[in-house]
């Protein structure tokens, strides 16, 4: 990459990627970014905090704010979460609705696509997974939303093969405003190490565990001490609510934990660029999800009442 150059006009922003659970958000952040930045399961609301991604195209520095996906919430967190994605949209300099193509403008769109002109922000709408869709549905679904006049643009990408993704880039490197970049040329997000690595563990407890324990659970790093042979011993925690849930994540004879922990482990070391020691422990902490220091670590407001 080019050295920055004072001189050259240059501009930065901030863009919210926001749309209902398991439309893609954290792909294509990921894929915008050219790195992983943000956590990726097969199961919704899996983004909680604001991650933010740092894009860069010609001399243009693009902020992007992966929100969680925006349902009806049940739970205090939920509510949070559902708030911090409108609060993050109505920061941004352009919000970006991603759609799952394959499911179209379906109920679970409709209350987001109705708020959407209240927050009063230069809107635009992606249609991902397009590499699922026949194009004579992709054409009628792209009709359809520009007929709503709520989008200045509908873009058609696969956040997966990386189709359509250069002119999205394009695309926000052009609108964000004029202004200095706010974070180094080398920045690839503002998320500690501290915090990807409590997020790269709870990626993988997601994967591995079913039903309803991930929604349950929160990982913090709760030690990150840089050895003498260069290493790192990080010591994790992860809370849960009740004690069978506690033993879940154990499994039998810690076999659970232990592949967790490997696959954390590996990961972490690639992202720090240094061998890893990781240490889980498990506890219980009844209704941590009413907890208001728990959300001040996810960066979310506790939502009252």
């Amino acid at each position: 990459m080019s050295e920055h150059n004072e001189n050259r006009t240059t501009r930065c922003g901030f863009v919210a990627l926001i749309g209902a659970p398991n439309s893609g958000k954290s792909t294509l952040t990921n894929a915008l970014v050219g790195t992983k930045v943000s956590i990726v399961t097969h199961k919704a609301q899996t983004t909680r905090g604001p991650v933010r991604g740092i894009m860069l195209q010609d001399d243009a520095q693009i902020i992007l704010v992966d929100t969680p996906g925006i349902f009806q919430p049940k739970r205090r967190l939920d509510r949070a979460m559902a708030q911090a994605a409108w609060d993050r949209a109505g920061d941004a300099d352009i919000v970006a609705l991603v759609i799952d193509a394959k499911r179209g403008l379906d109920d679970k769109l409709a209350p987001i696509v109705e708020h959407l002109p209240e927050i009063k922000r230069p809107t635009i709408a992606i249609l991902n997974k397009i590499d699922l869709v026949k194009k004579p549905d992709l054409l009628r679904l792209t009709s359809d939303l520009l007929a709503l006049k709520t989008f200045a643009d509908v873009f058609m990408v696969s956040a997966l093969t990386g189709d359509g993704v250069e002119d999205l880039k394009t695309y926000f490197a052009k609108t964000v405003p004029e202004s200095p970049w706010l974070f180094p040329e080398d920045q690839l997000s503002d998320a500690s190490l501290r915090q990807t690595a409590a997020e790269i563990t709870r990626e993988k407890l997601f994967l591995r565990l079913h039903e309803e324990l991930p929604y349950a659970l929160t990982v913090e790093t709760a030690q990150w001490k840089e050895l003498k042979d260069g290493s790192v011993r990080i010591e994790q925690t992860i809370y849960v609510e009740r004690e069978n849930q506690r033993r879940i994540v154990l499994g039998a004879k810690g076999a659970m934990i232990k592949e967790i922990g490997q696959a954390a482990r590996t990961e972490i070391a690639e992202v720090a660029g240094v061998p890893v020691h990781l240490f889980l422990f498990v506890k219980v902490r009844e209704r941590w999800g009413e907890d208001p220091e728990r959300f001040r670590e996810m960066g979310l407001d506790y939502p009252k009442g």
